[in-house]
């Protein structure tokens, strides 16, 4: 192929993922995946290696890149197989996020693989909101170990009648619904990528794929030669695990070589009692997602793109935790604040690249109710400051860096729950002052209708976004219920009436004010 019509290759390719993108919001149940599109499409090759993604999640899309192999490789692929998991030990992240794969088959042989990932706010946790404060993996939820939904078109109605269970048993939100609207999803990758193999021919498209690959490889060697070459070191900390542990490193070594890097997580705090672990493909997603925002507009999103970055990282560690840790916060939490160490030795060897601490949060919120008389389920992340750069300001109540959700409009959430939104609204003077100042985070208050149980994984409560180049730190997130201070991270029961306020964090400033 020539340059354009690789690119249009790419392209068409992309335009698949945004396509099963758009059927999965279109037709999933909850707010979380209609509304705030906590979910990600991709595709891969037969080997499982990364073609193409949309715009969607990074530590959805990163992890996937990462783990997508080993799965693929488990089975003995057939025409309409769908495949489910979520076992952060075995290709997910944490169990709320329910992956969906199917082969693509043309003239009977494997051709590619349609994927997507979404986040369930009830997995089966006893915990509303399948968020909880827990210290073992069985305790987050329903293990779906990689299993085929499908076979050959067949339903596995012993898994399905499993998943439904969770419906019928905790609440009005349909896990088995919006798993359809995965699967929906995924078919219309298979539908549109067998149109595409078939208009180019098998050979060509492989050929293609091969292309694609090298040219990614090229992009990001390029991208390397633009990096100092050397040994680059920074450590930054959790506030705590919630279960009692405080101030958790997390360091890393870069080594900039010339053809490679080399992420290297030695020194990082050993696995820990709470649920802040992450499992080492969610811990490839944030590495991968740093580099990737160094790399120019037009990089594919492709195997070789990632090909020239090593990740090391200590077994048992917090980030590269072993079977059974907890790991729900460690997907939302602990891969925001790889995302700020790594960008942290960056900034040694591209100071007028890399900008200030953005919030460092997802300041999970999950809540709802247990009863006989109806029960209910809900699970968003908030917004908060961006950190400012070397020449632009950050932006002021915006998800950052691991994740590209969207807020719950108010509408929708007053309308599915027992829930008052009081207050939303810009968190002012949180940014850090700078030249550059940090955006500011955002004030959110729930007045809660009826008696629910509350669960909060939060960051950025003890240590604040740090500031570059003399700038200053953004203010830490505050979370509290009736006027009173709550913990970062904590489970509790409220009762009608009481309100909750979470204040987000506000970016790091660049450059002195």
């Amino acid at each position: 192929m020539n340059a354009i019509e690789l690119s249009l290759f790419a392209s068409r390719m992309e335009a698949v993922c945004d396509e099963m993108g758009a059927v999965l919001q279109r037709s999933a149940f909850s707010p979380n995946i209609k509304d705030r599109l906590d979910f990600s499409c991709a595709l891969f090759d037969r080997r499982g290696l990364l073609c193409a993604q949309a715009a969607h999640i990074p530590v959805h899309l990163g992890s996937m890149a990462y783990a997508m192999a080993d799965i693929v490789g488990q089975f003995d692929w057939h025409a309409d197989d769908i495949l489910v998991l979520n076992d952060p030990y075995l290709g997910g992240t944490h169990l709320p996020d329910v992956t969906i794969v199917a082969p693509v088959f043309v003239n009977q042989e494997l051709s590619a693989f349609a994927v997507n990932r979404a986040h369930h706010a009830n997995i089966g946790s006893e915990s509303p909101g399948s968020m909880p404060i827990t210290s073992e993996l069985a305790e987050e939820g329903i293990i779906i170990s990689p299993q085929l939904l499908l076979k050959q078109g067949q339903l596995n109605r012993q898994l399905w009648q499993s998943l439904e269970a969770i419906h019928g048993q905790q609440g009005d939100y349909k896990l088995d619904g919006d798993m359809a609207a995965q699967v929906s999803s995924v078919k219309t990758g298979v539908l549109r990528m067998q149109e595409l193999i078939s208009q180019l021919g098998p050979e060509i498209f492989q050929a293609g794929l091969a292309e694609l690959n090298e040219y990614g490889t090229r992009v990001a060697l390029a991208c390397l030669a633009d990096i100092p070459k050397g040994i680059y070191k920074f450590t930054d900390v959790m506030d705590d695990d919630g279960l009692g542990q405080l101030d958790i490193p997390i360091q890393v070594t870069l080594e900039i070589a010339d053809a490679s890097i080399t992420v290297d997580f030695d020194g990082t705090s050993a696995q820990v009692a709470g649920n802040i672990n992450c499992p080492l493909p969610v811990v490839a997603a944030a590495v991968f997602y740093v580099f990737r925002c160094l790399m120019p507009d037009y990089a594919p999103a492709c195997a070789g793109l990632f090909s020239p970055i090593h990740i090391k990282a200590p077994q048992a560690s917090l980030v590269n935790a072993c079977h059974p840790a907890a790991v729900a916060a460690g997907n939302v939490e602990t891969s925001t604040r790889i995302v700020d160490v790594v960008l942290g030795a960056l900034e040694q060897a591209l100071p007028q690249r890399i900008a200030a601490a953005s919030q460092g949060s997802m300041n999970n919120i999950a809540m709802g109710q247990r009863g006989p008389n109806g029960s209910w389920d809900y699970y968003e992340t908030l917004a908060g400051g961006h950190g400012g750069g070397p020449d632009f300001d950050g932006l002021s109540g915006r998800h950052s860096h691991m994740t590209n959700t969207l807020n719950t409009p108010v509408e929708s959430l007053e309308m599915h729950y027992p829930i008052r939104v009081r207050q939303y609204a810009i968190r002012g003077s949180s940014g850090g002052a700078g030249k550059h100042p940090g955006g500011n985070g955002l004030v959110r208050e729930y007045e809660f209708l009826e008696p629910a149980q509350l669960s909060l994984l939060t960051e950025r409560r003890r240590h604040c976004p740090w500031g570059l180049q003399g700038g200053e730190a953004g203010q830490a997130g505050e979370n509290s219920l009736n006027g009173k201070t709550l913990p970062a991270k904590i489970a509790i029961a409220v009762q009608a009436g009481d309100c909750l306020a979470i204040k987000t964090p506000g970016g790091g400033g660049w450059g002195k004010p």
